[in-house]
């Protein structure tokens, strides 16, 4: 810490002599010789002490550390003199090393008095004295110092704590969020204040529902942002192909004086380069008339983009309070509102085509008459189709022109695609464009059309290009909800093309429903069906919205209309084809009644898979494997038979009375109702007390079993135990008027395990 040459310099051996080695045997002599030397050595240490003193501080100076004792001194609030003390950079460092020199200064003192008294006497004693009363002054003085920089530095630590319970203060008022937002000022408050304070007869809404308004109304503000982007862009897209289609025409039309003037350049130099300056001053301001619409379109689409980002930027902020702070005041909104309100040109204004300059060759007329200005163009040739690139209604046809030919428009001709032997007769469709690209619009879905195309010019038309087919996107296809099955874990979902033609293939989407999330996330893709229908393994307890599109080399269609799954339980439906004449389904799909049986054998009009001889109707295949339960709900005074049947069972007799069915049935007696469970025409002898009202029944594929029980109780009446070759078909049957009505989706209650 201190400066080196204070250790090595001549004053330094004078203040703090050292015993030489081999000195250690002295005489009487040289001992008074030392001890006169000492006694006139005291006033000169104490000389050369003070100038130590100065020379540190001149030191410290030259360092710059008094500049820093002196800042700290006045943070501390002390008022001490540089030059009076030592200039520590660190205070436990610097009072560590001042005391081990007082230490050191007063051992050697010591030392000296010692030697002093041995030879002196008196005068040793009295300058001993006089050197312990100077220590300890110089003790004294030091810890008053040290005493008034620890009072300074209680005294600062007295602020710092002032300081930081007034922070904690700070904190605690603004850990009160505001929760609630004031429609009158437009700034989030507190609850409290509404309450109690300025804003007590104001209107104020939820903080939620009022960054969800500010949200919708930045995403439709994006929203106009992203459709003029999209506009500007494509503006800007078009007047780049001008652009170049400018210089391109100019090109082609000034390589075609120069090739066909050359034989006539003498005579024509003169209106040569009249006309070719003409030329060029009506291309000077063609392109610097786009230019600077160009120009104008960049700094409008620039524009855009700003806001856009500074909107998505404030769309993403977190902090609640914060986001409506910023919408409300954040300065851009002005900018927005206004740019929103202007008016974008959006027509060209230029075209590129030159005006036809009429040139003056009465003196070569001959030789002109000779000469064609511009050739007819060469046949274009159209590019094939792009994946993805239609719509269901709408085409985009591209083309090129592989020469050097100069071309005022195309004509693009269509016509529908048919394979049957009259094609011919279709109709033609005739579109006029300038580029080099069209968008046909007002097409049929899923239908094929051949295009073909011609380049025109002043000249005449080139011959047309060769056909190429494109295909329109198939419509959405439409979900048959009537013969959707599901169960806990799967569901098997039908639906029918919306087109004539076929397509490649389909793809089902799946959309489960939670309360937190939002039903437009796909939680599931199966794409590459060859089919109509498939089936999907699911999540039990879970709701799920299925759409299906339809795919071609067109691209893909718009979603069918969306279906919505339960599975909480087994669901089917009932197949009317199968349903016997006089058996009725009611509006809700799952009630059925007769209400005569006078003639079963009657002459309504019968399908070949309704049942002939039983009333009755087949429920939806179940082919889902596992277990499945359903329930019947019944009246006491109705005869009916319910149980599954295969798809096979005959529809002429009764269900129960074969081996491809199994049953219960209902029965009235004068004496009882009578419970029967029919397979094979076979019964066991079981009686019930009770009748069921509402009948539970149970298929279980994998143990084989069908089983029986009176829901209302929880009461199993019966089990039959077959083996199923086949996936099987809910029955239902009625032998006298009455209702049976079905339900379905329950889950399986625990008091059906056996």
């Amino acid at each position: 810490f201190y400066h080196m040459d204070l250790y090595g310099s001549k004053e330094r051996f004078d203040i703090f002599p050292e015993e030489l080695p081999g000195r250690g045997d002295r005489s009487l002599g040289d001992t008074r010789k030392e001890s006169v030397l000492s006694s006139e050595k005291v006033p000169r240490s104490q000389e050369i002490g003070y100038d130590m003193e100065k020379e540190v501080a001149e030191l410290a100076k030259m360092y710059g550390l008094d500049e820093d004792r002196e800042k700290e001194l006045e943070l501390l609030g002390g008022r001490v003199e540089m030059e009076s003390r030592w200039p520590p950079a660190r205070t436990q460092k610097a009072g560590s090393q001042g005391s081990i020199y007082n230490a050191s200064k007063s051992s050697t003192s010591v030392k000296d008095q010692s030697q002093s008294t041995k030879q002196q006497g008196l005068s040793g004693e009295a300058s001993q004295d006089e050197d312990q009363s100077k220590a300890r002054a110089d003790d004294e003085a030091e810890s008053n110092i040290w005493s008034r920089e620890g009072l300074s530095s209680g005294g600062m630590s007295d602020e710092w704590n002032s300081q930081a319970v007034s922070e904690e203060q700070e904190e605690e008022e603004e850990e009160e969020v505001a929760n609630v937002f004031c429609s009158t000022c437009k700034i989030p408050i507190r609850a409290f204040d509404k309450l109690f304070g300025e804003h007590k007869d104001h209107e104020v809404t939820q903080l939620p529902s009022a960054l969800e308004s500010e949200k919708e109304e930045i995403h439709k503000n994006i929203c106009k942002l992203e459709k003029q982007i999209a506009q500007m862009e494509n503006v800007a897209s078009h007047l780049e192909e001008i652009f170049l289609t400018v210089e391109e025409n100019f090109g082609r039309q000034e390589q075609n004086f120069e090739v066909h003037y050359n034989d006539a350049v003498q005579v024509l130099a003169q209106k040569y380069e009249e006309q070719l300056e003409a030329l060029g001053e009506e291309k000077r301001q063609k392109l610097e008339a786009l230019y600077e619409q160009l120009v104008s379109s960049g700094k409008h689409l620039d524009t855009c983009k700003e806001l856009t980002d500074k909107t998505h930027e404030l769309f993403l902020e977190n902090d609640k309070a914060e986001f409506m702070k910023k919408c409300n005041f954040f300065p851009y909104n002005y900018r927005l509102q206004e740019f929103l309100k202007q008016e974008v040109n959006l027509e060209i204004s230029t075209l590129p085509d030159f005006e036809e300059r009429v040139i003056d060759f009465s003196e070569v007329e001959q030789l002109m008459n000779s000469i064609n200005a511009i050739p007819a163009p060469c046949a274009p040739v159209i590019n094939p189709q792009a994946p993805n690139a239609a719509t269901g209604t709408t085409l985009r046809v591209c083309w090129g022109l592989f020469s050097d030919d100069t071309v005022e428009s195309y004509q693009l001709c269509y016509k529908p695609v048919s394979h049957e032997r009259h094609s011919d007769e279709q109709a033609e469709h005739t579109l006029k464009v300038k580029e080099t690209y069209c968008t046909i619009t007002n097409l049929l879905p899923n239908t094929q059309y051949e295009f073909w195309v011609s380049a025109l010019n002043a000249s005449g038309i080139s011959p047309p290009s060769e056909r190429a087919v494109y295909v329109t996107a198939p419509s959405p296809p439409i979900i048959k909800s009537k013969k959707i099955r599901s169960c806990e874990n799967a569901a098997l979902v039908c639906w029918e093309s919306g087109d004539i033609n076929p397509v490649d293939s389909y793809t089902v989407e799946l959309y489960k429903l939670t309360d937190e999330e939002n039903d437009d996330i796909i939680t599931e893709s199966i794409v590459g069906i060859p089919n109509c229908e498939v089936l999907i393994h699911l999540q039990p307890t879970q709701k799920y919205h299925i759409c299906v599109r339809a795919q071609n080399l067109g691209g893909s269609s718009e979603r069918s209309e969306p279906v919505l799954i339960h599975t909480t339980g087994t669901c089917f439906y009932l197949n009317e084809d199968t349903a016997h004449p006089l058996l009725a389904i009611l509006d809700d799909g799952f009630t059925i009644s007769c209400d005569e049986l006078e003639n079963p054998e009657c002459d309504l009009p019968v399908y070949d898979n309704s049942f002939t001889r039983c009333i009755a109707i087949l429920g939806s295949l179940i082919p889902f494997p596992g277990k499945h339960y359903w329930e019947v709900e019944v009246d006491e005074d109705t005869e009916y038979r319910t149980g599954v049947a295969f798809e096979n069972t005959p529809r002429h007799g009764h269900l129960g009375a074969n081996n491809s069915s199994w049953c219960i049935r209902h029965i009235i007696t004068p004496s009882r109702h009578k419970y029967e469970f029919l397979h094979s025409g076979m019964t066991p002898d079981i009686r019930i007390t009770i009748p069921p009202r509402r009948i539970g029944i149970l298929l279980d594929y994998e143990n084989c079993r069908l089983s029986f029980f009176n829901a209302d109780i929880a009461q199993h009446l019966y089990t039959f135990k077959s083996r199923f070759q086949h996936y099987v078909h809910p029955c239902f049957a009625l032998e006298t008027p009455g209702i049976l009505r079905i339900h379905t989706g329950i889950t399986i209650p625990p008091w059906t395990a056996l």
